[in-house]
């Protein structure tokens, strides 16, 4: 990593409040040249409720600045009712947070140290926003990147894979999410007068999120709304749309190369959900800053970067690795394509086997345990270890040993002729990479809930006793099996805690003879007579100097036990976004998060779910602590969340709520 201490821009950082139609303000810290009141410059916009004065603060501070040093006005915003915004958050992606994102984009071209041109940058929420908000058309919004975010807030987000409850990430984030919007505003910022009248409008607005998600188990209106997937003409502003092979919202950067009709460009690393300059597994990082800056110095300052010859798609291609939960850097190629589907791809399919006789599937009901982490944030234990286990819970189907090396890129279908005997069932595919000495390492896997096997917006049950072709995607990946390995196909009807099972056990009988693999195969030579794809090394400004406490208990990210007499597998997780830290100003912020998933093998009615938060933020006499729990279950009829917050000021009470709510189950 290489740290811009200098910058041809002199930077200057105030905070401001941004007001909206309706007289709410937004806190927003600005970084902008100290000239830009006679010399004007375009103003870049990242926009989400993360909280920039602690939480996001130091990723804020590798990039504004050097953007700021590079002559733009670079722009954090807190989300209405987040971080230091007044108002309250009722939900993600909104009308009103939307809304709130044109009045920023249009009060920031408004500005006399603006040139009247915006970009939007974000990842995840951001990235959401940025597309959502271009989608609307606010005329100053001419470019925006979009890193690691979804166009289908219903098929590709974290509430809902393949029509079925993503039941690790469905309570993770509702979980995560009550606990975010229960903190308080900073007394620096806001004053010391209003500080806790502000909190105590958000507490009392407080309602779970997944009250909401769960109400909406098929891909209706409340879906659709936010989803870019719906009306991709709808955007007109430049889109460069970046993802990596190990976040779940890859397969959206595919998706906008092939659909968007404006200006568009993909990127595809093997990243997980961060930034790709950030350096963390896994790597290789690139110089993302400099990258985006020949995005917004074409679209925005009209200079003449060639930023438009490069391929309409470049993608890394991963080259075989044994199974691990992390990898610093992975080995592989950048490939460059200038369609979408490539010319290069063709479809290659595959068999599962020759014989006639079925095969049955009935996994226990643990199958998945070792899927991995829903978001790999970089972290140890991130990734899916060796399959070999998985594989021992599903049928699995064998290519013959590979004679030469075969490429992959794009999103592998699986096709099955099989039958079900209940009338709710999933089906769960993945593909592997089985080496001579039988490690199995994860490419990509997909699932489908068998009752939107017909359209996510509807529920459909299936006549056990009647055959089906059921065809589905996987997840997008660039891959090389190489000579000598086997190309597995893994089948389960469970895939615990990604998928909630349903509510009865059965099995599906699958007949492979009838069913394929169909991969998406790229010609290993379509870049002979292309320049070699290449990134500068990963630049960023000086980093903000926080102190990270190491955990007076230390506990491990993930652990996995099982209690031979009752039969209970347990998945305890601590999903690490960051822990306690103290920053340069004083203020001490402490974290604590953990996420359980239980099961017993037999029973789908034991699934449990729960997610438990403790955040304390504390400086010069100022002390805010909140506490809370979610859980999630079912029966057999419907789903039961119980949900509280306890938020107390220097050791008073300021709030203590709870809710026990149920939801009918439809599809999930």
């Amino acid at each position: 990593m290489r740290y811009r201490e200098a910058f041809d821009h002199e930077v200057r950082v105030e905070d401001v409040w941004i007001p909206t139609r309706d007289g709410t303000r937004l806190h927003a810290r600005i970084w902008r040249p100290t000239d830009a009141e006679t010399t004007p410059v375009p103003a870049l916009l990242e926009y989400l409720p993360y909280r920039k004065s602690d939480w996001t603060a130091p990723r804020d501070a590798q990039r504004h600045p050097w953007y700021a040093g590079h002559g733009y006005a670079s722009v954090r915003v807190d989300l209405r009712g987040s971080g230091d915004s007044e108002g309250v958050m009722r939900d993600e992606y909104d009308e009103t947070e939307l809304a709130d994102g044109v009045d920023v984009v249009n009060w920031l071209a408004a500005q006399p140290w603006c040139t009247g041109k915006v970009g939007m940058f974000g990842i995840s929420w951001g990235g959401f926003n940025a597309l959502q908000i271009a989608a609307l058309r606010p005329e100053p919004l001419k470019a925006i990147v979009t890193v690691c975010s979804a166009d289908d807030r219903y098929d590709n987000d974290v509430h809902y894979i393949g029509g079925a409850v993503l039941g690790i990430d469905m309570l993770a984030w509702a979980g995560t999410m009550l606990a975010f919007t229960a903190r308080p505003p900073h007394p620096t910022s806001v004053g010391e007068d209003r500080w806790l009248p502000m909190w105590r409008e958000r507490l009392d607005a407080l309602e779970p999120y997944l009250h909401t998600w769960l109400a909406h188990q098929e891909r209706d209106a409340y879906w659709r709304h936010g989803s870019v997937c719906e009306d991709y003409a709808a955007v007109d502003a430049a889109v460069l749309a970046v993802g990596g092979w190990a976040d779940p919202y890859r397969d959206t950067v595919l998706r906008l190369v092939e659909h968007l009709d404006a200006p568009v460009r993909g990127l595809i690393g093997p990243w997980s959900h961060q930034y790709p300059d950030r350096g963390l597994p896994p790597g290789p990082a690139i110089g993302f800053l400099q990258e985006t800056l020949r995005w917004w110095d074409h679209w925005l300052k009209d200079a003449d970067t060639d930023v438009m010859d490069e391929p309409l798609l470049r993608a890394w291609i991963n080259d075989p690795v044994p199974p691990a939960t992390s990898y610093d850097t992975m080995p592989g190629r950048w490939v460059g394509d200038d369609g979408w589907p490539a010319p290069s791809v063709t479809w290659d399919e595959r068999p599962l086997g020759g014989g006639t006789e079925p095969v049955i599937v009935r996994s226990p009901l643990h199958t998945g345990l070792d899927a991995g982490r829903y978001f790999p944030f970089g972290n140890a234990t991130d990734l899916p270890p060796d399959q070999r286990e998985e594989d021992g819970r599903s049928v699995c189907f064998d290519s013959a040993p590979l004679t030469e090396r075969v490429e992959i890129l794009g999103r592998p279908r699986v096709r099955l002729r099989l039958d079900s005997a209940t009338r709710r069932a999933h089906v769960i595919a993945r593909v592997c990479d089985v080496a001579p000495d039988g490690s199995s390492t994860l490419v990509t896997r997909g699932v489908l809930n068998l009752m939107s096997r017909h359209g996510r917006d509807k529920a459909v049950e299936w006549e056990p006793g009647r055959e089906e072709d059921v065809e589905f995607e996987l997840n997008g990946t660039g891959y090389a099996f190489p000579p000598g390995h086997r190309i597995r196909v893994a089948v389960s009807d469970a895939y615990w805690p990604w998928v909630w099972p349903h509510g009865e056990r059965g099995q599906l009988t699958v007949r492979p003879a009838e069913s394929a693999l169909l991969l998406p195969v790229r010609d290993p030579g379509a870049d002979a007579s292309r320049p070699p794809i290449t990134f500068e090394e990963p630049e960023q400004a000086p980093p903000l100097a926080v102190t990270v406490d190491a955990p007076a208990e230390p506990r491990p990210e993930r652990t996995v036990t099982h209690d031979v007499a009752t039969g209970e597998w347990v998945l305890d997780v601590d999903p690490n976004y960051g822990g306690s830290r103290t920053y340069p100003d004083g203020l001490r912020y402490e974290e604590s998060a953990r996420e359980t998933y239980r099961i017993r093998s037999g029973d789908p009615l034991s699934a449990v779910a729960s997610s438990r938060w403790t955040i304390r933020l504390r400086r010069d006499g100022w002390d805010a602590e909140i506490r809370t729990t979610t859980e999630l279950r079912a029966t057999a009829e419907e789903f039961i969340m119980d949900s509280s917050v306890e938020a107390r000021a220097n050791g008073e009470t300021v709030a203590n709520r709870a809710w026990q709510h149920s939801i009918p189950r439809t599809s999930a």
